[in-house]
C-alpha cells in the first residue's frame, strides 16, 4: 500500500473540468431561402383546397362560386411568384419542380373542374361528370409531360424555353374562372341553362389544348425591342377598351383569349412553313 501523502495526492479532490466553448452553428442562408418558394407553392395549394371546400356543399350559392374563383386567382398569383422567387434566390431544384406540378394538379386541375361542375355542368349529370374528369386527367397528363421535358439528362431542372408544349394549366384554369367572374359581374347571364352546352364545350376544348402539341409562349425571353413594345401597347390599349366598353371582369377573358390566339396562330404558321418546305423538297430540280 502506498504511503499516505502519495495516496492522498492521487485520490484527493479533482479540479473541475473547463467547459469547451463550441462555436454556434451558423445559419445556412441557402437552406433557408430554399424553403421560401416552396412555401409560396403551398400557398397556391391552400387556395385551391379552400376553393374546393367552398363549392363542396350540395347546393353552393353564387357567392360561394364567386369566392372560390377569387381564391383561384390568388392561386395563380402564387404560381407566378414561386418560380420567380426560386430564380431570384437561385434555389431551383427538382424537388421544387415536382412540388409545383403536384400543386398545379390540385389548384388548376381538380379545383377548377370541380368548380365548373358545381356551377353549371351538374345540369348534365353524366356528360358533366365525364367532362370534368377529362379536364382533371388532361391537367395531370400535361403536367407529367412538362416534368419529363423540363428535366435534363443530369436530373436537374433545365432552363425554361421560349415555348411550352400544350396549354399551361394556370391559363386554362384562368379562362374558366374568368367566366365565373364575368358571370358574377353580368348578373348571372353566362351561368344560365341555355349556356350549359357552350361551357361544356369550352371545358372540353381547354382540356384538349392542355394535352395538344400546340406551342404557347412562355414569355421567358422577352426583350426590349419593337415587337415587345407593340405587343405591350396592344395589350394595354385593348384592355382599356374592354374595360370601358364592357366590364373590368371581362378583361381577364380578353387577355387569356389573346394568349390562346397567339399560340394557335404561331402553331399554324409553323405547320404551314413545314408543309411548304416539304413541297419544295419533293419538287424535282429545274431542268429535269
Amino acid at each position: 500500500m502506498p504511503e499516505g501523502p502519495v495516496y492522498a495526492a492521487r485520490v484527493g479532490p479533482r479540479r473541475p473540468r473547463q467547459k469547451l466553448h463550441r462555436p454556434r452553428p451558423k445559419l445556412d442562408l441557402r437552406k433557408t431561402l430554399f424553403v421560401l418558394p416552396n412555401l409560396i407553392t403551398l400557398g397556391s395549394v391552400f387556395c385551391g383546397f379552400n376553393a374546393i371546400r367552398l363549392v363542396a356543399r350540395e347546393h353552393p350559392t353564387d357567392e360561394d362560386v364567386y369566392r372560390a374563383a377569387v381564391l383561384l386567382i390568388f392561386a395563380m398569383l402564387f404560381d407566378l411568384m414561386d418560380g420567380r422567387v426560386a430564380r431570384m434566390t437561385k434555389t431551383q431544384s427538382a424537388f421544387g419542380l415536382q412540388l409545383d406540378s403536384l400543386a398545379d394538379v390540385i389548384s388548376f386541375g381538380v379545383a377548377p373542374a370541380f368548380l365548373v361542375y358545381k356551377w353549371v355542368l351538374y345540369r348534365l349529370p353524366v356528360p358533366g361528370l365525364l367532362v370534368s374528369f377529362l379536364y382533371v386527367a388532361a391537367a395531370a397528363v400535361r403536367l407529367a409531360r412538362f416534368n419529363v421535358l423540363a428535366m435534363s439528362s443530369s436530373g436537374a431542372p433545365s432552363k425554361p424555353g421560349r415555348h411550352i408544349l400544350g396549354l399551361p394549366s394556370p391559363p386554362s384554369c384562368g379562362i374558366l374562372i374568368s367566366l365565373v367572374l364575368a358571370n358574377h359581374a353580368a348578373g348571372g347571364i353566362i351561368g344560365r341553362t341555355e349556356y350549359t352546352v357552350v361551357l361544356l364545350c369550352v371545358t372540353i376544348g381547354l382540356g384538349l389544348l392542355m394535352v395538344s402539341n400546340v406551342r404557347f409562349r412562355s414569355f421567358k425571353d422577352l426583350r426590349f425591342d419593337t415587337g415587345t413594345v407593340l405587343l405591350v401597347l396592344f395589350v394595354i390599349g385593348s384592355s382599356i377598351f374592354v374595360w370601358q366598353r364592357f366590364r373590368p371582369e371581362f378583361v381577364l377573358i380578353w387577355l387569356l383569349s389573346v394568349y390562346l390566339i397567339i399560340g394557335m396562330v404561331e402553331t399554324l404558321r409553323v405547320l404551314a412553313e413545314r408543309i411548304a418546305r416539304r413541297e419544295r423538297g419533293s419538287l424535282p430540280p429545274p431542268g429535269v
